[in-house]
């Protein structure tokens, strides 16, 4: 009896020294964000050579700006000239800083250009989402599935100093862009098909809600388990307009809650497989759930090994997606979007590979994702086919949000080289009105109820 009370004592003292040492460990990482790191955990010196700056955090818009106006007139360093670009000529001298799928683009696209200027550390946050990354560091906390986020105080980066690529991919969808950001007549636009020059053009407005952003600090285990809500309705072409979804993403289930109407049947339809690998409805096979913004949707389906860190040219301040007022033709090209309207820039980003899981299936088997390491943003992706061959590149345009003081990509192009097409979507091209971002919560499209199947009903058949 004896000897079985000394073992519980000596467990109890094990326990708790490992417990001790684990916070002291933790109170050791909280300590370095905001010194030798960023406050959500990029590393805050220059590159050895001196090519990445070191981070010097938010940079305020000139001034003048407001909500509405062009954002790259108000961006301090507008004047930037290209310092080289990069074509099928020169792309083996520059391999080591693109991806597999980015060298891929110079060799099968005719005039494929990428223009390189100086690069910047200019994503920064609000001071509610640096001071809850850095409570995050003690937290934060993966679900014992390991792929959902149990536990963090939000808004904030759940894991500043990752240990894993379930926990770099959590920091992606979880970095701060406002509790809304809203899409007024959005074009999502697919290439012509091989011998066409018809393009699939498709207009919608687009509401995104995320209710775990709301300004403070509050545990996720307190909030619904809800990521984010979806609202859009087309209206145009005249094959897709009237057609509208409702989507519900949840923090800790698979795929997604959706709400499709069709204008035809006149109702409202429940589709619980529309996610993942499926594709969007009037986009020819080219589109799929969980390609917007890069990457869209839940982790479950895959394996995800953290490669490690690298430099590449991606693209940053990257304003074309936000010219609303000029044409869209200049800005999406038969074969790509115009090199004048992409802005690249060389940047560390953390790389995470993705495997799909034994017993699970998906179109694109293996993918390599990219991440900025100052925002936390997707900032690239390459797909590969079930031969190992590279299938779908997709490159994001991170900008500067001078509403919410930190980065966001929402434009992004996708191109699919088995095709011979591209896609571009959520972006204000040639649109007439930029992106909203919001970070007030605020009228009806703010509750969850609106993004019901009786609300949608509602919506669609007045």
């Amino acid at each position: 009896m004896k000897l079985k009370r000394n073992i519980q004592i000596f467990v109890a003292v094990v326990l708790s020294f490992q417990m001790s040492f684990a916070l002291a460990l933790g109170a050791a990482d909280a300590d370095r964000l905001g010194k030798d790191l960023t406050p959500v955990g990029g590393e805050k010196a220059a590159s050895k050579d001196g090519n990445i700056p070191a981070w010097t955090g938010t940079e305020a818009p000139l001034p003048g700006w407001s909500q509405g106006k062009k954002r790259v007139d108000f961006w301090k360093h507008k004047a930037d000239k290209p310092l080289f670009s990069i074509d099928a000529s020169n792309v083996d001298k520059y391999a080591d800083k693109l991806t597999a799928g980015q060298i891929q683009l110079f060799k099968q696209l005719k005039g494929y250009r990428m223009d390189i200027y100086p690069s910047h550390r200019d994503c920064g946050n609000p001071d509610f989402v640096v001071e809850n990354t850095k409570k995050n560091i003690t937290t934060a906390a993966l679900a014992p599935e390991g792929w959902y986020l149990k536990e963090a105080y939000m808004p904030g980066i759940p894991f500043p100093i990752p240990q894993n690529g379930a926990e770099v991919m959590l920091n992606g969808k979880f970095h701060y862009h406002g509790v809304g950001v809203d899409y007024h007549s959005m074009f999502t636009s697919i290439s012509p098909r091989k011998g066409s020059e018809d393009w699939i053009k498709a207009a919608d407005n687009l509401i995104w809600y995320m209710p775990w952003a709301k300004k403070g600090s509050t545990l996720l285990s307190t909030l619904p388990p809800v990521e984010w809500y979806i609202h859009f309705d087309y209206t145009a072409p005249a094959a897709l307009a009237g057609q509208a979804l409702n989507l519900t993403m949840a923090t800790n289930k698979p795929g997604s809650e959706v709400f499709y109407y069709f204008p035809g049947q006149r109702r409202v339809r429940r589709m619980p497989t529309y996610a993942y690998d499926s594709p969007q409805i009037g986009f020819e096979n080219q589109y799929t759930m969980d390609e917007p913004e890069v990457f869209f949707g839940t982790l479950d389906r895959f394996d995800w090994k953290l490669v490690g860190k690298k430099e590449i040219y991606v693209l940053y301040n990257a304003f074309g997606g936000n010219n609303f007022d000029g044409k869209f033709e200049n800005f999406a090209l038969r074969d790509f979007v115009n090199p004048a309207e992409r802005h690249y820039e060389l940047h560390r980003v953390w790389e995470v590979e993705a495997t799909v899981k034994a017993g699970m299936r998906h179109s694109a088997p293996k993918r390599t994702y990219y991440l900025d390491e100052d925002s936390w943003n997707y900032l690239a992706a390459d797909d590969y086919d079930g031969q190992g061959k590279i299938w779908k590149v997709r490159e994001g345009f991170l900008t500067p949000v001078y509403e919410t003081s930190s980065c966001d990509v929402s434009a992004f192009a996708q191109y699919n080289l088995a095709d011979g097409r591209y896609l571009v979507d959520m972006h204000a091209a040639g649109t007439g009105r930029d992106i909203f971002y919001m970070m007030e919560g605020n009228g009806p499209r703010f509750n969850p109820n609106f993004y019901t199947a009786d609300s949608l009903r509602a919506m669609s058949e007045r």
